[in-house]
């Protein structure tokens, strides 16, 4: 009886601490691409959301802080680590549309910048679309939440 006590309060404890969760703040954790070749943090700061590179696959042998941002059209930030890069910022709520707008997206494999939005979708996946100017000329990455 008491572990059965002791799992309701927990159950509970966690429902009443879930839910005291902003909804903005539900895009916030760890993210793994569909292609399980990168993971990605995303966090609050000032305001805005962000993310960054947490872990990827495409180390060709070498470890990961080994990459650096060689596409980097600014050759003063070419040698920075990829490990540990913002690759999202300036995302911000919109309630009306359950989704994050206005951020901005780093491409390192072609060192290009992009506007971008995400939504988390009712299984809970999250859709990053990187675009130029109009949503629909973009491209959508789809991230599962790691636990």
């Amino acid at each position: 009886m008491n572990r059965f006590l002791s799992l309701l309060l927990m159950l509970f404890l966690v429902s009443v601490l879930h839910a005291g969760a902003q909804p903005q703040e539900k895009v916030c954790g760890d993210w793994e691409s569909d292609q399980g070749n990168l993971r990605i943090r995303i966090y609050l700061d000032q305001n805005q959301f962000r993310a960054r590179v947490t872990w990827f696959s495409d180390t060709d042998g070498k470890p990961m802080d080994y990459w650096t941002d060689v596409h980097n059209p600014d050759r003063e930030l070419r040698s920075r680590k990829l490990l540990g890069l913002s690759v999202l910022s300036g995302l911000q709520y919109d309630p009306a549309h359950n989704s994050w707008e206005n951020g901005t997206v780093y491409d390192s494999r072609h060192g290009r910048y992009w506007n971008a939005a995400a939504t988390i979708d009712d299984k809970n996946l999250l859709h990053v679309r990187g675009y130029w100017h109009f949503k629909w000329i973009g491209k959508t990455m789809i991230f599962h939440r790691i636990p």
